[in-house]
């Protein structure tokens, strides 16, 4: 079975900012309360008309250049997202319009701030399977557009963006580079704490729902909070133990950036250097299925992430849904 590998990386924000001062003026907050609580100064905003798919196309167009593919060269294309742009068809579909990718099959992957980890995890069994040569990954969110600006305990936590790996097989010279191992888990008990109430089946739009503002994300944030410390750390621990390494194996641990605070206690108790950990989150808030992507690009930008290295992407997120996964990085 051939390795697969990650050969390329690229991102997009939106250029405009919503900063904490900025949000001051519409809830009841302030820069303190927000950078004690979560870590976040400011995040990036998509225009009006801005979709999601079009920052996936753009994160997406980086990537591909960077390695010098041709769209037309694609075998598959994964969008991870739960800000979809519309019910249907997928994203993936006008994504793969949009680059011109005529050759690819894909569909839309949804388990919230996991949906990174997902998504390239499912697109390497693919490439190892030897049934596909290039499969493209993205991982976008338009949050703004079901955030409550008048909900002071959510809208100070996300922000809009993307990032996009192109996974390949790796060569006979790469030697143990490429994917690992994948770690994963679900409990659907815990659905109700972070959640759209309406827009599904369960509950349709209707006059009803849309005055009682169930067309945006609900949180109970104790329960979030409690649940993600816990769980990324097991799931950190364990998928280092099944492969016989320990956290000083680890050049890079890039989590999801949903809570400094939930960064910071998973990796107490996973007991990881601070210097090996890329945080961000500052910078972007809470991108869902962007932040990992975002976050690895950072870290190759500050030299924390080498050709070589392992590297270690975790998240946990709505559902709930928990995911781990091992990468010695390919370039």
């Amino acid at each position: 079975m051939p390795r697969a590998k990650i050969t390329a990386l690229g991102c997009y924000t939106p250029p405009r900012l919503l900063t904490n001062h900025d949000l001051e003026k519409m809830v009841d907050t302030n820069d303190q309360w927000i950078m004690e609580r979560v870590g976040i100064s400011e995040r990036h905003i998509a225009d009006p008309g801005v979709a999601t798919s079009d920052m996936a196309v753009a994160a997406a167009r980086c990537a591909l250049a960077q390695r010098g593919v041709d769209a037309s060269e694609l075998d598959v294309i994964i969008v991870c997202t739960v800000t979809p742009d519309h019910m249907f068809p997928s994203t993936a579909c006008t994504v793969q319009n949009g680059l011109g990718a005529r050759r690819a099959w894909g569909f839309d992957l949804s388990a919230a701030c996991s949906s990174f980890v997902y998504g390239t995890t499912t697109a390497a069994h693919l490439v190892m399977a030897g049934t596909h040569k290039k499969a493209l990954v993205i991982g976008a969110d338009t949050m703004s557009r079901i955030i409550d600006y008048t909900d002071r305990a959510t809208c100070v936590l996300f922000g809009d963006g993307a990032g996009a790996v192109l996974i390949e097989p790796a060569e006979n010279g790469d030697g143990n580079l490429g994917f690992i191992d994948f770690l994963g888990e679900i409990d659907g008990s815990g659905g109700d704490f972070l959640i759209m109430p309406a827009g599904g089946s369960r509950l349709p739009a209707s006059h009803e729902t849309v005055e009682k503002r169930q067309h945006y994300v609900h949180q109970a944030g104790q329960q979030v909070f409690k649940y993600a410390v816990r769980k990324m750390h097991e799931a950190c621990r364990d998928i280092l133990a099944r492969n016989g390494f320990s956290v000083s194996d680890l050049a890079a641990l890039i989590p999801h950036q949903a809570n400094l605070r939930i960064i910071q206690g998973a990796a107490e108790r996973l007991g990881i250097a601070p210097e090996k950990i890329s945080i961000n989150i500052d910078r972007y808030g809470n991108t869902t299925a962007a932040t990992i992507p975002l976050a690895a690009r950072d870290a190759i930008c500050n030299g924390r992430l080498k050709k070589g290295d392992l590297v270690l992407f975790a998240a946990v997120g709505a559902g709930y849904t928990v995911g781990a996964s091992l990468w010695r990085w390919a370039y």
